[in-house]
């Protein structure tokens, strides 16, 4: 009788220890289950930041909504967390620290704000915990061959040195520039995108670049326009963000310096139409970068289920959209996963083929490339449309745009 109860205890206990293993078989890495997955970030939905965070959080709210909704990823629905860290570094290290250890994340989705992903990024590096898309254009971010620690970082929305790249091959490819003129701004923005515009111009050979720094918000920036005047330059790039972009545009007006003029994304605003159209005029042609085509069919999807979670009208706002398009990158990554969902093999399989933006462009995580966006359309200024900003060239490559030169 002692001996029968032994193995049925024997038993007992193979068969307890074989449906632990079943149970920590499912649950393959930080953050997943049989049935989930757990991601999450910290964006500022209060202070000076919020109508910026709100709008951002709104749009990836609506595309995991939509996902799961529609059964989620092979079997896993998408469970968001968020914390608002007011824009405030000390409490986005707090929130970031919350994320990795109390809420066990699986992966960070859509980091906001320079000055967060400065205080942090280090944090997320050293836990291994792969970030995809970053609310910034910070040039931290930019890799040409991310290795070891530096792999979980997946920047999407363009970063400054890599903008600069394309806006020299723009100058050349597109209009044809020997000599181009950069006035940046002594800050993150403008470096880095000088930085990017001096690498592809060695890089591709037969482009001089003469630059001039202002301060960031200068009012008076005529010496750095009289100094490319004096150079006769072919073309003028802008390397500066709003805060500066209006009075470069105006002094180049007002000094005669009649060229073609580019931009960064970043400035491909109503606002900044208004603000210097009257100066302009007819005078020269105003370009700008752009990473988002609104006219995209995926904008369908985007507006019925922004609509979804959000009582104000979000159908056409910039932040939300750039939200839909974090969660998307995600996502893409998540479905591309064939097994065991660890962090090796979702970074393997956001590397393993480019990834399309709903709204444009192609991004290439492979061999390290950890460039931001690597395709972008040119619009061209145009006061008598709403938008203040018109198409002109679709999405391109460096490469593309080069292509015959």
């Amino acid at each position: 009788m002692k001996k029968g109860l032994a193995v049925i205890l024997s038993t007992l206990l193979v068969i307890s220890m074989m449906l632990t293993a079943c149970e920590t078989a499912v649950e393959t890495a930080q953050g997943v289950t049989k049935d989930s997955v757990k991601v999450g970030n910290s964006i500022a939905t209060s202070g000076p930041l919020a109508p910026v965070g709100v709008p951002y959080k709104a749009g990836m709210e609506a595309y995991f909504m939509m996902v799961n909704e529609g059964g989620g990823v092979n079997g896993r629905v998408i469970e968001y967390v968020h914390q608002d860290d007011e824009f405030n570094p000390e409490k986005g290290k707090a929130a970031v620290d919350k994320m990795i250890n109390d809420e066990k994340i699986f992966a960070f989705v859509g980091h906001f704000g320079t000055p967060i992903v400065g205080a942090t990024l280090n944090d997320i590096k050293e836990a291994g915990i792969p970030a995809v898309y970053f609310a910034t254009g910070t040039g931290l971010l930019y890799n040409e061959k991310a290795e070891g620690f530096d792999r979980v970082a997946y920047p999407v929305q363009p970063v400054y040195p890599m903008e600069g790249r394309i806006m020299a091959a723009w100058a050349k490819g597109e209009f044809n520039a020997s000599k181009v003129g950069v006035i940046y701004t002594n800050d993150d923005a403008g470096k880095d995108l000088l930085k990017g515009i001096k690498q592809e111009a060695e890089r591709m050979g037969g482009l001089t670049v003469i630059d001039e720094q202002v301060p960031p918000n200068a009012d008076d920036v005529s010496a750095a326009v009289t100094k490319l005047k004096n150079e006769e330059v072919d073309m003028v790039i802008i390397a500066a963000i709003q805060g500066t972009f209006p009075q470069i545009a105006k002094e180049l007006a007002k000094q005669g310096v009649y060229k073609p003029t580019l931009t960064t994304y970043v400035n491909a605003d109503q606002r900044m139409t208004a603000a210097v159209k009257d100066d302009v005029a007819d005078h020269f042609a105003i370009y700008a970068n752009a990473w988002v085509d609104m006219t995209k069919p995926a904008i369908n999807d985007y507006r019925e289920w922004v609509g979804k979670v959000s009582d104000e009208d979000l159908s056409s706002n910039a932040y939300a959209m750039t939200g839909w398009i974090a969660a998307h990158f995600f996502v893409e990554g998540l479905r591309r996963v064939d097994g065991d969902l660890t962090w090796e093999t979702y970074m393997d399989a956001l590397e393993s083929e480019p990834i399309d933006n709903p709204f444009g462009g192609s991004i290439d995580f492979s061999d390290g490339k950890r460039l931001g966006t690597q395709e972008m359309a040119l619009l061209k200024m145009n006061p008598s449309v709403d938008a203040g900003w018109e198409g002109f060239i679709d999405f391109e490559s460096i490469d593309g745009i080069l292509d015959g030169q």
